[in-house]
């Protein structure tokens, strides 16, 4: 079998699916990418055995169809290096030898029995179909994929909880401690459904939508999820279990109302930040008149900091804790020139949400208050 192909597109291609491969495997086959040349047409197949990815890329020519597989670490590596020019694979599945010719040389590389790679979980005919756009889940997983946890005991909170009702979809993440609920009111469904994607389909996902790349189609049923893309193709195992009630964590009436520029705040906490207690990160919010005052101590250390800075403000005088590396990461990952922070007391959880809502969602992220001593 012999075709030709872009090493840049190749290259590319390759790069998105060695981000599935683990440097350990189950299965010593699942340390290599497969190939699959069928009319025309190169089908690129890298697995982990529970997140199955693949993409579809054009030839150059091909002169017959064909399967094998092949080392990831030596071809990656390998095509990484060669500019952009056409590449000849030239497969003797007899000898079980792949030859890769390029404009100034050449090199080999064994090849493995397309058959012995395992097959991916299909989705059930019964499943339930969500179609959005590739921008859409791109913004909404990059909003809310940082408030995930790493929890060995409570997996369910390991993922992001995508939560289909007859008023819109909500994509949901939290660790106990933050959590970001999106609303998106243009896509909905009069048949309740749901499903936690797990963490590194995520992320893969994060990588290869493209801002203007169509529409996604997921469909899910209750053990598995396959995402069709421009181009490619996830399909994984789901997290298994109930997430919980997130609703009944997010304060109805916050009423004291806090108005202040985004980016402003984040240079300040990034500022005020390091002279924070390293174990408790405590950063207290003082809010009066118009001011926004953020103190951080380790007097351990004999380290202080206050910084000061304009706000709009129609509450009461409060003073109120926060982990001051979550609130940095809660306004990075808005986009928004102003942000809203709205409080009842001390106690009680804060809501920050965009000053400006995006065209049909619902943005908001939830911090939970640290003790403070007056």
């Amino acid at each position: 079998m012999r075709f030709t192909i872009s090493s840049t597109a190749l290259s590319s291609r390759l790069v998105a699916l060695s981000r599935v491969i683990n440097s350990k495997n189950s299965l010593p086959i699942l340390g290599d990418f497969l190939f699959e040349v069928s009319e025309g047409r190169l089908n690129l197949t890298a697995s982990d055995s529970e997140v199955v990815m693949n993409t579809s890329m054009e030839l150059n020519d091909a002169d017959s169809n064909g399967r094998f597989c092949v080392g990831n670490h030596d071809l990656l590596e390998a095509v990484k290096g060669i500019s952009e020019q056409p590449i000849t694979f030239e497969v003797n599945q007899d000898e079980n030898i792949a030859r890769i010719n390029y404009q100034n040389g050449m090199f080999s590389l064994p090849v493995e029995n397309a058959e012995e790679y395992p097959q991916a979980q299909q989705v059930s005919e019964g499943a339930t179909t969500i179609t959005l756009s590739s921008q859409l889940l791109s913004d909404n997983i990059n909003r809310s994929i940082f408030a995930t946890a790493q929890d060995e005991l409570r997996p369910v909170m390991n993922g992001i909880y995508f939560d289909l009702t007859p008023d819109c979809l909500s994509v949901v993440a939290s660790d106990g401690h933050k959590l970001v609920r999106n609303k998106i009111f243009t896509v909905k469904s009069e048949q309740p459904a749901a499903f936690i994607l797990p963490k590194k389909p995520a992320s893969l996902l994060k990588n290869v939508l493209s801002k203007n790349g169509g529409d996604v189609v997921i469909r899910f049923d209750e053990r598995n999820a396959e995402i069709n893309f421009e181009d490619g193709q996830i399909i994984c195992r789901l997290i298994e279990g109930r997430y919980p009630n997130y609703n009944s964590v997010i304060p109805q009436s916050n009423p004291n109302q806090l108005t202040v520029d985004r980016a402003g705040l984040l240079s300040a906490l990034r500022r005020v930040q390091p002279f924070s207690n390293d174990s408790s990160n405590l950063i207290r919010f003082r809010v009066e008149n118009g001011v926004l005052q953020l103190d951080a101590e380790d007097y351990d250390f004999s380290k202080t900091a206050t910084e000061r800075m304009n706000c709009d403000y129609n509450g009461m005088p409060m003073s109120i804790g926060f982990k001051g590396s979550s609130f940095i990461e809660i306004l990075s990952n808005f986009d928004c020139e102003q942000v809203v922070i709205q409080l009842a007391d001390p106690s009680r959880a804060g809501l920050v949400l965009p000053a400006e809502q995006p065209e049909n969602q619902d943005v908001l992220m939830l911090m939970m208050p640290m003790l403070i001593n007056d």
